[in-house]
């Protein structure tokens, strides 16, 4: 059987490199059994690409992608963007070893617009282009914004359908919460996704709000029970998400939860693991 490569989206353990540095958390993440990251929500300062580099190569962590934005999320949000820091973008990532990166969500100027989405949309398809002279692929991670409908197209399939450089990373949640079928959905864009977010979809409890019964509170909790939950720990079905993914090209499973609800994010990667190695893919986490 193919197989592909299960690592951690590094956004849910970023708070650990404040705690242990980026050469520590890598560390801790292969002592865990993860041997692959993609780097986001991380500072990409020399200390932190060196001590990634580092690890990588002592504890045999692949790099498989990291993330930069187009241009500023909002008007003025500081960061590096690809409109502006380009060189350096693509200098920490041959640093890394690493060929694929990844625009995480929409930005905020855009939402709610097809002709301002699609005016990124085609900037950031002319970025993957100048990013393949580069050897480096560019990929458009999906949130659930991207299910609105115009003229009864999903702006994702929009997306898809009107470019030809950039790729897709699926992330199974928000497909689901966008009110599709992750399964189907992942088939529908085989040969455009060698990433793909495995997350785990939750309703949880509904705890009432205290006091008197008021409408809009209990409407406020009664819709806000959605959760990220750990793979195998909800409603997904994460094997046939796996398949179809892997059917479709993908070689890089990371494991993303926004909010792991007050449990150590390891602890939260280690039921994940132990969840996917009960599922057959034990042989998944080791290059």
């Amino acid at each position: 059987m193919e197989k592909g490569l299960i690592g951690i989206q590094m956004s849910t353990i970023k708070d650990k490199i404040n705690e242990l540095g980026a050469y520590g958390t890598l560390k801790a993440c292969a002592e865990l059994g993860y041997h692959c990251v993609e780097v986001s929500q991380i500072p990409m300062t020399p200390e932190n690409v060196a001590g990634m580099k580092k690890a990588s190569e002592e504890f045999g962590v692949k790099i498989a992608a990291c993330s930069a934005s187009l241009e500023p999320m909002f008007p003025g949000m500081p960061g590096e963007y690809l409109v502006s820091d380009f060189d350096k973008i693509v200098a920490d990532m041959k640093e890394l070893g690493c060929d694929m990166l990844r625009i995480g969500m929409l930005p905020m100027t855009c939402m709610g617009s097809r002709e301002k989405a699609l005016d990124f949309v085609k900037r950031a398809d002319e970025m993957a282009a100048r990013l393949k002279e580069h050897d480096i692929d560019l990929y458009y991670h999906n949130h659930h914004v991207e299910f609105a409908k115009y003229d009864g197209e999903y702006l994702l399939d929009i997306i898809k359908d009107t470019t030809r450089h950039m790729g897709f990373e699926l992330d199974i949640h928000w497909i689901q919460r966008g009110g599709e079928n992750p399964v189907e959905f992942i088939r529908k864009y085989a040969g455009r996704i060698r990433l793909l977010h495995l997350k785990d979809y939750r309703i949880g409890e509904l705890r009432m709000p205290e006091g008197d019964f008021d409408p809009q509170k209990f409407m406020q909790a009664f819709t806000d029970i959605v959760e990220f939950a750990e793979i195998g720990e909800g409603s997904l079905p994460v094997q046939e998400c796996i398949q179809a993914g892997l059917e479709g090209g993908s070689e890089y499973f990371l494991i993303e939860q926004d909010s792991t609800y007050g449990r150590d994010p390891f602890e939260s990667l280690k039921i994940s693991r132990d969840n996917l190695i009960k599922m057959g893919y034990g042989d998944w986490f080791n290059l």
